[in-house]
């Protein structure tokens, strides 16, 4: 059983039910990550249709074993692009976020999955429930740009 590096202790329970994302506090805006990894897979956005198609090409700084990002706190010295959620921002980025993130899940008014680690209690039931990515990723410095289609995954619900 894994660490979950996400402090979800003394939460009130549900306070997702009953609390809307943009009144939520940065410990729980953070509690609501489910540790999938998805949202750290590269993504291929027609220009036409908007449609988003998720990669299993990661980002550099994602860690496979435990879908978490290696360098967190100072991604952005990294990779500048990354994107961090906000309340404030989620109505522009919730189309392309994961189909199973509680974010998006949220902001679709739809409730989590049992799965979610504030409803089974271990960070280890994404895993479990097979919604991670967890050991199907490839590298981005070793996968060509040009051959990320090649690459385009179905999102496990």
């Amino acid at each position: 059983m894994s660490v979950d590096p996400i402090n979800r202790a003394d939460l009130p329970p549900r306070f997702w039910e009953r609390k809307p994302l943009r009144k939520m506090n940065q410990r729980e805006w953070e509690a609501l990550c489910d540790g999938c990894g998805k949202c750290c897979l590269n993504k291929l956005e027609d220009e036409d249709t908007g449609e988003v198609a998720l990669t299993c090409v990661a980002c550099r700084l994602l860690d496979d074993e435990s879908c978490r990002c290696t360098q967190y706190d100072i991604r952005h010295q990294f990779v500048p692009e990354c994107i961090v959620m906000t309340p404030e921002n989620i109505d522009s980025h919730a189309y392309w976020l994961p189909q199973t993130c509680a974010y998006r899940l949220l902001w679709e008014g739809k409730p989590l999955y049992d799965w979610h680690p504030l409803l089974s209690g271990t960070a280890d039931s994404v895993h479990a429930a097979g919604v991670s990515v967890q050991g199907c990723t490839v590298s981005e410095f070793e996968t060509p740009m040009e051959e990320w289609e090649d690459y385009i995954i179905e999102e496990p619900t």
